[in-house]
């Protein structure tokens, strides 16, 4: 009882800090909606608004410090291109309602996702059977894995586990509580990641929910959780996730469809006979072309975002879930938007 009473309080604590934060700082304060004029959807958004953060330089302070410690710990970034864009970067677009003290610090945390994935150091896209897989893993595992809530570090830690570390720290200092909430939920993605890649996909209908774990539904509740001080009670937890699921889907499918030309390149750099990527599924499985392919995914990527944009209207005034939770599946609606006009115009997948 003692036990119940005590994570009671630390809940009610946490929605507390939640509302006196967003009445701090008031969401139309925080973000703009952008003119539909000056970006091209290419008909996937069904009518999904886009909003930008207004502290884009945030966002870059925040990525170009994960930049720099990444050269200083890991390896020279020259040539990469995260999540950063003129005029759209990433996180000021798929979380415009972001608090501002935690925008720096979620785009840290992006960018160190991004650099994971990305190709100064390309581990996550190379996995592969032919590999030695555990191999492959240990570096990220060690850094996400059972000590991830363990701030402490050795001469024996990896530079990820030192980063994680001190990533770990930051967030702490400024919202413990959901500091441990996202990077648990980090550190399962890891996990969970780590072996969706392992073998191909024979159908696309096993390889949308795969596409969801490492499209990043865990790093996303993380993100969105943290940075608008978000709480989702224990008892709503699966079914928010549930709930989610066709938007994470549709945010997969989406990175797929303008992706690819890059993931395709990276797997033949990586000698890899197989794309993780619904493109490449598609190909094989109904037997079509590329551009037959990519038709098929727009349809699918139009159907998920359909259905979740139904899922967001049946639950916003449900009075039966918690406000954290309607506010956190409405948040992942606006990145859908975000994502993919990020996809569209970003440096990361504009030169192939």
């Amino acid at each position: 009882m003692r036990e119940t009473n005590r994570r009671d309080s630390m809940l009610a604590c946490q929605q507390e800090q939640g509302i006196h934060d967003t009445e701090r700082y008031g969401l139309a304060l925080l973000y703009i909606g952008a003119d539909p004029s000056i970006y091209e959807t290419h008909g996937l958004d069904e009518g999904i608004s886009l909003r930008i953060h207004k502290d884009q330089h945030l966002e870059f302070k925040g990525a170009r410090r994960a930049q720099r410690d990444w050269t200083k710990h890991v390896c020279n970034v020259d040539g990469y291109k995260g999540g950063l864009g003129n005029p759209f970067s990433f996180i000021c677009v798929t979380v415009p309602e972001c608090l501002p003290d935690r925008l720096e610090l979620i785009s840290y945390a992006n960018e160190f996702a991004f650099l994971y994935d990305g190709k100064p150091s390309p581990r996550m896209e190379s996995f592969d059977l032919k590999k030695d897989f555990k191999k492959e893993t240990t570096k990220m595992l060690d850094a996400f894995g059972d000590e991830a809530l363990d701030l402490r570090v050795n001469a024996r830690s990896g530079p990820e586990k030192r980063l994680q570390a001190q990533m770990l720290s930051e967030m702490m200092a400024l919202d413990s509580a959901r500091a441990i909430t996202s990077m648990k939920a980090w550190a399962r993605f890891v996990q969970l990641a780590s072996r969706t890649r392992s073998s191909p996909f024979e159908t696309l209908e096993e390889y949308v929910p795969s596409r969801v774990i490492d499209a990043g539904e865990l790093i996303w509740f993380g993100t969105l959780t943290f940075g608008m001080a978000l709480t989702i009670p224990d008892d709503e937890y699966d079914i928010c996730m549930e709930m989610a699921r066709s938007g994470y889907a549709a945010l997969g499918l989406t990175n797929d469809l303008f992706s690819w030309e890059k993931e395709r390149h990276d797997a033949t750099e990586a000698g890899l006979d197989y794309v993780f990527n619904a493109i490449w599924v598609i190909m094989k499985e109904r037997s079509v072309n590329e551009a037959e392919a990519k038709e098929i995914c727009c349809t699918e990527i139009k159907k998920h975002v359909s259905l979740f944009k139904q899922t967001v209207e049946e639950t916003r005034h449900n009075p039966c879930l918690s406000p954290d939770l309607r506010k956190y599946l409405e948040a992942v609606l606006y990145s859908i938007s975000g994502n993919l006009v990020w996809s569209i115009y970003c440096p990361r997948y504009r030169e192939f």
